[in-house]
């Protein structure tokens, strides 16, 4: 493979594979399907119970009304709750609901048996080659939200 073929190539496999389960996860939903921005919302409240609305922005690099409008619609399916801040009554602060926990540890499972499914069907070499891939793309992933953070 050219050197310079290479970060277009390893982006590429990575968008497809990552639309591929998406589409795939789609087939088996029994509620409405949630976009992917509320879904990035849901799992960012998940690690960071309490967040507000303006730093949720910051962390997934959107506008604020933007997050303001993904707030409201997950707010009104049952999804999140928005509580006032005690320290600062003009702040909200979002947390999940016990469907938004149900849901995503059901779309979590489903993705784990998806993705084992097919990697079991691989060669052991294969399996060895994306175990020993895992460290250097998640410093990869570091290194591209560092520079996002940046921006």
């Amino acid at each position: 493979m050219n050197a310079d073929a290479f970060p277009e190539e390893l982006a590429d496999a990575l968008v497809r594979i990552q639309r591929l389960i998406r589409r795939r996860l789609r087939g088996g939903l029994t509620g409405p399907r949630l976009r992917g921005a509320e879904v990035e919302l849901l799992r960012l409240v998940e690690s960071r119970p309490g967040i507000g609305v303006s730093d949720a922005a910051r962390r997934l690099h959107l506008a604020g009304n933007s997050v303001s409008t993904l707030v409201n619609q997950l707010v009104r399916d049952g999804y999140l709750v928005r509580e006032t801040d005690p320290a600062d009554r003009r702040a909200a602060r979002l947390l999940l609901t016990g469907a938004a926990e149900q849901r995503l540890a059901d779309w979590r499972r489903r993705r784990a048996e998806l993705v084992g499914r097919h990697v079991s069907r691989l060669g052991e070499a294969d399996r060895e080659a994306l175990r020993g891939a895992l460290p250097a793309l998640r410093r990869l992933a570091v290194m591209l939200h560092e520079e996002a953070e940046e921006t």
